[in-house]
């Protein structure tokens, strides 16, 4: 088919990618035209584990294009995927003005049936104020559909999740939209469910909620076995045994990156604007908040006074994978410790470009490899589990740190040999 994607972030570029890795002919669309610019020249502008190599395939084989030209992709394409970002306001409510203006500009250019298609993550009755914005300015009365196509893609492994999804989820509003989208994606090898629009658009929130829900769950699980002296992996382990519960997602941490946070925001804003106060929403996005204030209690536990120390943060990007810093849990964690009168020292492998630019001014230094990062530290502070940090020379680590205190937020080491060691080790839940 002849698709049109609008909006080259880390949906819509993994998206257009993966949509012309299956044969279909992709015409990619953005505003920015120093991220076209890049595309075009052959680079990316982030990091996405087999997306390179994959565009570079395409590219190759002429299935996918870039430009800033939407009046031209929407004459070419067949179906358009409404990739842009939906950034939350200051009341939790998502930003859908770029959705709105996109739908306008491809309104004014309709030349034939069109399939308009809702990717980015939007709130519950957006596909009908979308029919209604693409009516109005589709003064040619050309024939088109709306419909709801929401993505599970995780940021690190999205590439996987596209080919290898537990579903495929379509809204739709009529049997020829649904036919084109089962069409479209007939070589994917997944259930695919078909719903109303509206429907579809919620499970989107309600997916993303539910995965923040199993994550706040398992921190208070965490702060449980810290008082108690148990553990919380062997807890959460046995837990997740229960066919009824599984065990995905119920592992404490810090909840980070543009979907969960943003997304759990955006659902409770919907329902208590619709009528219907989700208090269990608040709790959850509350419990995960916490568990920032938690890790750098367990720094003043083993350090005690925090004013003056140099303390080691390993890991920016708010997960293995991507170089994503957004609602990364490390910058707030950065900005308390500061607060505190810490000097940080901080390494990723992948995202220390985009945390200078965005820590510029800030009092951080940034270390060329891990080793350097904990030199003359009192303290280190895993909070992305690259697995480059799983490989370390402890020994060499011990040796380079002024204070051997480590606190394992990811609970991604091995605590008894590190005990062993001789390191003062704290990790969540099993300290």
């Amino acid at each position: 088919m002849k698709v049109g994607v609008i909006g080259c972030g880390y949906v819509g570029l993994v998206t257009g990618a993966c949509l012309a890795e299956m044969g279909h002919r992709v015409i990619c669309v953005d505003n920015d035209s120093v991220k076209i610019g890049l595309l075009k020249k052959g680079k990316e502008p982030f990091f996405e584990a087999g997306l390179p190599a994959m565009l570079k395939k395409a590219r190759q084989k002429g299935s996918i294009v870039f430009t800033g030209d939407i009046p031209r992709m929407t004459r070419e394409s067949e179906v358009i995927f409404i990739c842009v970002g939906t950034p939350p306001r200051a009341d939790g409510s998502a930003d859908l003005s770029a959705v709105e203006n996109v739908a306008r500009q491809v309104a004014r250019n309709l030349a034939h049936y069109t399939l308009i298609v809702e990717k980015s993550t939007v709130p519950a009755a957006t596909g009908e104020r979308l029919a209604g914005v693409v009516k109005i300015e589709n003064q040619r009365a050309v024939p088109f559909d709306i419909a709801s196509n929401p993505e599970f893609l995780r940021e690190g492994t999205a590439v996987h999740d596209f080919f290898h999804p537990d579903r495929i989820v379509i809204g739709v509003e009529s049997k020829r939209a649904e036919t084109i989208l089962r069409e479209l994606y007939k070589t994917i090898k997944a259930p695919l469910i078909a719903t109303d629009i509206k429907s579809a658009e919620l499970i989107k929130h309600a997916s993303n909620s539910f995965l923040a829900a199993k994550i706040a769950y398992a921190n208070a699980l965490s702060r449980i076995c810290d008082l108690i002296g148990a553990d919380v992996g062997q807890v959460t382990k046995g837990v997740g045994m229960d066919k009824r519960i599984g065990r995905d997602f119920l592992n404490p941490g810090l909840v980070g990156g543009f979907c969960l946070p943003k997304d759990i925001e955006a659902f409770y804003h919907i329902s208590k604007k619709n009528g219907y106060d989700f208090k269990f929403l608040e709790a959850v996005k509350e419990i995960n908040e916490s568990q920032k204030d938690h890790v750098i209690a367990k720094l003043e536990e083993e350090l005690w006074n925090l004013e003056g120390k140099t303390i080691a943060i390993l890991g920016l990007s708010f997960k293995p994978g991507t170089d994503d810093l957004r609602f990364a849990p490390s910058l707030d964690i950065i900005a308390k410790l500061i607060n505190k009168g810490v000097t940080i020292r901080a390494y990723d492998p992948v995202s220390m470009q985009k945390a200078k630019k965005l820590l510029d001014g800030k009092k951080i230094l940034f270390a060329g490899d891990p080793y350097a990062c904990v030199r003359r530290v009192q303290a280190a502070v895993l909070l992305t589990e690259w697995e480059e940090f799983g490989k370390l020379d402890f020994s060499k680590v011990k040796k380079a740190m002024d204070l051997p205190v480590l606190v394992d937020v990811r609970n991604y080491w091995d605590a008894q040999k590190l005990k062993d060691m001789g390191f003062r080790y704290r990790g969540m839940g099993r300290s």
